[in-house]
């Protein structure tokens, strides 16, 4: 399996406070009251936002422990930038009453503390996250039902989502002060092509990552959340109430449309077949987009493909060509900031068998070549 040389996250890394549970309680349970709360924020806005348009919407998506932080927090950085951040938790729904009010509150210190998933990665209420997963939840409420496909796609309409999603973003700019908005969240893999529908200027980042060393972290993961959960009941009722169901121990896939695969990989989970389970949920997903950027042409152009290993290895190569695809200018002083930090994980290394890794490479091989890894993918050394 895997092996970690980091102490595992304290519990205190998992707990849920009053306020938190019982707000994000209240709006998962009443969803619609909240979507009229923020329709009457939008009209209470609407001086403020009237001259605000979306334009070049940047769309960071993937399949978790691929990248997509380290890609939105050095987004994020730019001038033009407006993300969620950790402080819209828990009313996202109403971004502009909700930050007037905290930045009218008593300030606290913004400590930068490492997030629960134990990866190196500090945050504070002003870091950048995903919290619009909320706002899919709260208007299509079979998007994490495995029995039904999880898939938008270009035929989908949604007039009422559409209105309140474009609503939700220009005041999401206003609050920001910024011109571009910039989301990260991993399930769009299986909606941006009803994205492109509505916004047909839209910029798509794909982050991939070799399946042997992503799965190793996936699984990581999930060893590591199943375990905070159990010792803190509250926080499955928070990732559910963000839409956080990659890890922990209420862990589902993303049904791509092929309900058979979708249920022999839980059947594996649940067998305790592990590697097997998470290696045809990775083929399975990166064949769906590949497929779909085969298919759609409007889509591979509007989609960047970022591996991993390309940004751990030449950082400052890769971080240039996402600044030029999301058009988003001068952003040569952030690179030269970040790239440098850089580098690829060092705290844990795969630690599979060679059975397991010759499992992963059997059915994972042809759909990583269709993402550029060509033969079957390295071998790791244990650690």
């Amino acid at each position: 399996m895997t092996d970690t040389a980091r102490k595992p996250a304290k519990p205190r890394a998992f707990h849920v406070s009053n306020w938190d549970h019982w707000l994000s309680g209240l709006i998962a349970r009443h969803p619609a009251q909240w979507i009229r709360l923020g329709n009457f924020e939008t009209k209470m806005a609407a001086d403020a936002i009237e001259d605000i348009g979306i334009t070049k919407p940047v769309f960071v998506a993937g399949l978790a422990r691929s990248g997509s932080t380290i890609l939105l927090e050095t987004l994020a950085r730019h001038r033009d930038a407006a993300t969620h951040r950790y402080r819209d938790y828990p009313p996202v729904f109403t971004p502009w009453f909700w930050n007037r009010f905290v930045d009218l509150a008593p300030g606290k210190q913004n400590v930068a503390v490492e997030r629960t998933h134990a990866d190196g990665i500090n945050i504070t209420p002003e870091s950048p996250e995903a919290f619009e997963e909320m706002i899919w939840m709260a208007f299509f409420r079979h998007l994490h039902d495995i029995c039904e496909s999880n898939v938008l796609d270009g035929q989908i309409s949604h007039p009422a989502f559409e209105k309140f999603y474009r609503d939700h973003i220009r005041k999401l700019i206003h609050v920001r002060g910024g011109s571009r908005y910039v989301s990260k969240a991993n399930y769009l893999v299986t909606r941006m092509e009803y994205l492109l529908s509505i916004f047909p200027d839209a910029r798509f980042v794909l982050p991939v990552r070799d399946p042997v060393w992503h799965i190793a972290s996936l699984i990581k993961q999930h060893d590591l959340f199943c375990a905070g959960e159990k010792n803190n009941p509250r926080a499955v009722a928070h990732m559910q109430r963000v839409g956080h169901f990659e890890f922990g121990l209420d862990r589902r896939p993303i049904n791509t449309g092929d309900l058979h695969a979708t249920f022999d990989i839980m059947k594996l989970w649940k067998n305790g077949n592990e590697v097997e389970g998470w290696a045809r949920y990775w083929s399975s997903l990166h064949h769906y987009l590949a497929d779909r950027l085969t298919v759609n042409k409007a889509l591979e152009k509007a989609t960047l493909i970022v591996r991993y290993e390309d940004l751990t290895t030449d950082p400052a190569a890769t971080l240039r060509a996402l600044f030029d695809h999301a058009d988003l200018a001068d952003a040569q002083p952030i690179i030269d900031q970040v790239a440098p930090t850089i580098h690829a994980p060092h705290y844990y290394r795969p630690k599979f068998s060679d059975a397991e890794i010759e499992l992963i490479n059997d059915i994972t091989t042809i759909a990583a070549k269709r993402f550029g890894y060509n033969g079957r993918p390295a071998k790791p050394k244990h650690a």
